[in-house]
């Protein structure tokens, strides 16, 4: 991943293409090349967030009221 590059700048990328795409003013060879674009930053996007959700903890309540530091587990829910 490109250093400096955060998650939001990726999506306003994303939505770039999009727009590009939807406009119908490119060639298909440039409509490809731009899905193609999109596609890799859509793998860095979910990398980023797969990234995140692993750094995730929760703070909750022990049966004694002190606050307890605990993995985020999405199973959990």
């Amino acid at each position: 991943m490109e250093k400096g590059v955060n998650f939001e700048e990726k999506m306003k990328d994303l939505e770039q293409i999009a727009k590009d795409l939807e406009s119908g003013n490119l060639s298909l060879d440039d409509s490809v090349k731009k899905f193609e674009e999109g596609m890799e930053i859509s793998k860095e996007c979910s990398k980023i967030l797969e990234d995140a959700e692993k750094r995730i903890s929760i703070l909750i309540k022990d049966s004694s009221n002190n606050l307890v530091e605990e993995d985020f587990n999405l199973d959990n829910k």
